[in-house]
């Protein structure tokens, strides 16, 4: 089975976010890419307290002073495309209130035909929940919990019932529905993590971190899942964040997924075996501009499928 391909739209400093986000959207769908993907950052610390990802040390890319608001773009892009799919990889569900991010995420599969996937995910960034959480760092397991509890039943049949920690609903008519159930997959790396998405998604959502260590992830993602009796299959998309950079083609030391068309096609495929439905590539980071992201995701594209990805 071929592996669906999707691409991340512009949400950066360096483009035109009502321009550029359609635009791209449109010439992505052209090209074959199947999904459209955004990604949340709501603030660039200055100075940083943390590093990225919690990594002590390791700097915050620049591109992360000004990245765009996730549900916009997507309302953006679907308001320009026909087929692809809408994604999030990923929203982080502690700096969203539950009720308004499930009726929001409801309304814009309603409005696209039902194309939007959910992908959701704790975060990492204190000074992200200093500023715009609901819940404290410490709880964020549990505000993810309640966020996909809110989900199914805002989503689910009239009256909405739901009483929870933030969420209080007695009985309520709540609508638009979602035109189809919206697939919820999860960024997950821990035992409780995975347990999480084994009881309570559709499935699972990697960082390309070497094809031996997803792989073998996902072999205990699956294990766990029979064990605990899961019959439904774990939906897999795999995220790739890109650097396209022609000169670092011809260099020894060249990091995976940093280099030229060639090279990050080369990088996708050591991941072709492993069972996984979607590869998100994106690569807007190091683009100059749309026009640039058009050209490359192209060629990607191309390359990747005459290389049998």
């Amino acid at each position: 089975m071929t592996i669906r391909l999707g691409l991340g739209l512009p949400q950066m400093r360096q483009y035109d976010i009502g321009k550029d986000v359609p635009d791209v959207a449109r010439a992505a769908e052209r090209t074959g890419y199947e999904s459209l993907w955004v990604f949340e950052r709501v603030l660039f610390p200055d100075p940083p307290t943390q590093g990225l990802y919690g990594v002590e040390g390791l700097p915050w890319p620049q591109e992360y002073r000004g990245v765009a608001e996730p549900l916009v773009c997507l309302a953006l892009a679907a308001a320009s495309t026909e087929r692809a799919l809408l994604g999030t990889s990923v929203l982080v569900a502690p700096l969203h209130v539950p009720f308004q991010l499930a009726k929001s995420l409801a309304t814009l599969d309603a409005a696209s035909g039902g194309r939007v996937v959910a992908g959701f995910g704790t975060g990492w960034s204190h000074d992200e929940y200093a500023a715009a959480s609901v819940r404290p760092f410490a709880e964020r397991g549990a505000a993810l919990d309640e966020l996909l509890g809110v989900c199914r039943a805002v989503w689910g049949p009239d009256p909405v019932v739901y009483d929870g920690e933030v969420t209080k609903i007695a009985s309520a008519a709540v609508g638009p529905k979602p035109a189809r159930p919206i697939p919820v997959l999860l960024a997950a790396s821990g035992g409780r993590a995975r347990r999480r998405v084994v009881d309570h998604a559709d499935g699972w959502m990697p960082t390309g971190t070497g094809a031996g260590v997803v792989g073998g992830q996902l072999r205990q993602l699956r294990d766990l899942a029979a064990e605990r009796g899961r019959t439904e299959p774990i939906l897999t998309t795999l995220r790739v964040n890109a650097r396209y950079d022609a000169g670092a083609a011809a260099r020894p030391d060249r990091r995976p997924f940093h280099g030229g068309v060639d090279g990050i096609v080369e990088d996708l495929a050591a991941y072709t075996g492993l069972g996984l439905d979607e590869i998100l590539i994106d690569l807007q980071s190091t683009a100059r501009d749309a026009e640039e992201l058009k050209d490359v995701a192209a060629a990607v594209y191309e390359k990747a499928r005459a290389a049998g990805i």
